[in-house]
């Protein structure tokens, strides 16, 4: 009986071990790391402090980011955090008109850029709370070959490691397994498919991870009604608590609730009646919400807030293009800095995706940011027209199996 029992317990752990080893397996990456022969030099730098204008321009752009992002009737979540890195990042290697918009867009020089977020992951360097990470992936295809200085410059301000993939299907799975890995399972997957003319990914990773200073007990907890944009309701249990951090505005009021490690808080701003979301997000700026977070009244506040989990997903390049940064998504665009391709380089996508989750312990949240490079299309265009204003067949086509999936004639649009 013993035997055996001693057997099952070997047997046991055998398939532990191999449990773990398999996992090894799948999160190793297959990509060739190019760090050996870039080594930081700007970290060990005494970090510069941002000044008044710099803070408000990163607020400002969260909020114009946000605004140009949101969708109505759906819940929306970014991290204009995680947004500005991967495109600071990416700035590096822009030129000209191209960098020009960049900074615009994200209100900072590259110079004030590279120094702002060098300062920032200095201060995080030890901290269990918010962890930051960053990647750059490109091809190791002849068509494309990357600057060294442009590796350097990003591994000095943003600590990017540096991998040279074949760009299939396993770099697919590299990088969703490094995003994966980097927001604590998160965000499980940022990539859906690498593209046969992409050179180059620019990847930020962010996870925040952070108690309440004074968790809720159980007598704080009750059930109540939520109603939604559309007039519905929900039944959803409220966390509610007594805070000293009150938050008012002509349209708006709001609190601010601390987290166990003080330099974090959740702050909330409820529309006042008649006023819709977009009336408040409308009249908010960079510094008037960075006033508002800053000057608190001390006043004792009774709060409610609803336990929620939600995640969203989205690409950027509209939302960005509406806020002037046009032209790195355009032929024409120059990225000459960050590397030489038969063709010319731009943007073609910037996916976001991010997770959060409020309880009565505290909150976890996840961002990842993907900025995609692709080769331009320089060559000589030649053009066709084909204009549908006359009766004409159409199809939605399987691209695998080339066969109609559906298949129709249109006659008349007005009937």
């Amino acid at each position: 009986m013993r035997k055996s029992k001693c057997t099952l317990i070997v047997c046991l752990l055998l398939i532990a071990a191999l449990a773990l080893n398999m996992t090894a397996c799948v999160s190793k990456v297959h990509a060739a790391d190019l760090m050996d022969g870039v080594n930081p030099t700007a970290a060990n730098a005494a970090p510069t402090n941002p000044t008044a204008d710099q803070q408000a321009a990163a607020a400002d752009f969260a909020l114009r980011l946000f605004r140009a992002s949101n969708e109505s009737g759906r819940n929306t979540l970014i991290s204009p955090l995680s947004v500005s890195i991967a495109l600071s990042m990416t700035a590096n290697g822009a030129r000209g008109e191209t960098l020009a918009q960049m900074e615009q867009t994200l209100g900072m020089s590259l110079d004030e850029l590279n120094a702002y977020y060098l300062a920032y992951r200095q201060e995080l360097e030890n901290s269990e709370v918010l962890r930051l990470a960053n990647s750059i992936w490109f091809t190791n295809r002849d068509h494309f070959t990357v600057n060294r200085d442009f590796l350097q410059t990003n591994a000095d301000y943003y600590g990017a490691d540096a991998y040279q993939a074949p760009f299939d299907e396993a770099t697919l799975k590299d990088i969703n397994n490094w995003v994966k890995d980097k927001t604590k399972g998160m965000i499980p997957e940022i990539l859906d498919r690498i593209p046969e003319d992409a050179v180059m990914y620019l990847v930020n990773a962010l996870a925040f991870e952070c108690k309440w200073a004074e968790e809720y007990e159980e007598d704080q907890i009750y059930s109540g009604e939520f109603t939604c944009a559309d007039g519905s309701t929900r039944t959803v249990d409220f966390l509610h608590s007594e805070e000293s951090e009150y938050l008012e505005t002509e349209q708006a009021t709001g609190f601010i609730k601390p987290y166990k490690d003080s330099r974090y808080a959740f702050a909330a701003l409820l529309p006042k009646e008649g006023v819709s979301l977009e009336q408040l997000l409308d009249g908010l700026d960079g510094a008037a919400l960075r006033n508002l977070l800053q000057n608190p009244v001390q006043e004792d506040v009774s709060v409610s807030i609803p336990k929620f989990e939600t995640s969203y997903d989205t690409e950027l390049s509209k939302a960005l293009t509406d806020m002037g940064m046009e032209l790195p998504f355009q032929d024409g665009a120059d990225f000459t800095g960050l590397g030489k391709a038969d063709d010319g380089i731009c943007i073609s996508r910037i996916l976001h995706k991010t997770f959060l989750s409020v309880d009565e312990t505290g909150t976890k949240a996840a961002a990842a940011t993907v900025v995609e490079m692709t080769k331009s299309a320089v060559e000589d265009i030649i053009f066709h027209s084909v204009y549908l204003n006359r009766p004409f067949v159409y199809m939605v086509i399987d691209r695998e199996t080339n066969l109609p999936l559906f298949i129709g004639t249109m006659l008349d649009p007005a009937k």
